[in-house]
Formats: C-alpha cells, structure tokens, sequence
C-alpha cells in the first residue's frame, strides 16, 4: 500500500491483493519502520457505522474507513477510485482519495508491479505512470 499525504489530503493507492483483503477482512495495513525501533502506521478499514469516508490519527496509525457498502462496491468492481472529504475542527478540510494502484505502462528500475492493476490505458501504447 503507498501512502502520499500532501498538505490536508491524504491518498492511498492499494494493489490487487491488498484490495482483496480489505473485500475479505475489512482492513488492510501497512507499516514504515524507524530508527530506534518506532514505526508509523497506516490502515484502510470499511466499516457499517460510517456514511462517508473519513480519516483518523491516534498514536502512531493513521486509519482511513470507508462505509462498508462503499468499500465492498468499489473492490468488487471496475471503480479506480474512492474520494470523500472531511471537515476538520478547524473549518478546513481534508480530501481524502483511496485508490486501485495500476502498473506503470513503462518499466522502473526496482519497482515491482506483480500485483498492480492493469493500467487502463496499456493497450494504447501511451507512456505514464
């Protein structure tokens, strides 16, 4: 799973497996491991008690839930994407974006996309990643 946070918006690309296990379990995680044996912490979970997607930070996991019929729909389907916003105390507001992580239609030294989506535009022969 990658993580990208920028500014108020936090986005998660997740591969094939990935999103089979959020579909089969009702959450997927991930974890970056730090010097002196800390680590950070990142999940996408579905859940019935929530309408809308929503974002939350406790210790050291940042878990983004999806309502549960949301979530199920979207890994069961041709659907890229998932986006919700949030509003913060603040009155600003959070964008939030889930998404199915497609395989670079050029290869990259060291990457791996076994298990990426196949990009939509493949057959094209345009180059982008």
């Amino acid at each position: 799973m990658k993580l990208r946070i920028r500014d108020n918006s936090v986005r998660l690309r997740l591969e094939r497996g990935e999103v089979d296990i959020l579909r089969d379990n009702g959450i997927v995680s991930s974890r970056t491991g730090f010097p002196g044996g800390r680590e950070f912490r990142y999940a996408v979970e579905s859940s019935p008690a929530i309408v809308n997607p929503a974002a939350f930070f406790s210790d050291v996991t940042l878990t983004v839930r999806l309502p549960e019929t949301m979530a199920l729909g979207w890994a069961n389907s041709a659907q890229v994407s998932i986006v919700g916003e949030q509003r913060l105390d603040d009155g600003t507001v959070l964008g939030i974006l889930v998404e199915k992580d497609f395989a670079c239609l050029a290869p990259r030294e060291g990457e791996d996309d076994t298990d990426m989506f196949p990009h939509p535009d493949a057959a094209s022969g345009e180059v982008s990643c």
